[in-house]
């Protein structure tokens, strides 16, 4: 899909040094990839604060129970 956009060149072509990209299309992409995870990521730790933990819970004798005679 084409698009027109407006990049700050200074930025673009620090992100295309920065990266190693060899055009401004995969700098763009890296980019892009790397805010999607970064945000990913900070969603996942804010859900850790959400789950909810039994200590008293013994996960090894949950695994042996699994495991088929």
């Amino acid at each position: 899909m084409a698009s027109n956009l407006h990049i700050d060149e200074t930025l673009l072509n620090q992100a295309k040094e920065l990266s190693g990209s060899r055009s401004k299309r995969q700098a763009v992409n890296l980019a892009l990839q790397e805010f999607v995870q970064n945000h990913l990521k900070r969603q996942l730790l804010a859900s850790r604060e959400q789950i909810e933990y039994f200590e008293d819970y013994d996960y090894k004798a949950a695994r042996i129970s699994a495991i088929p005679a």
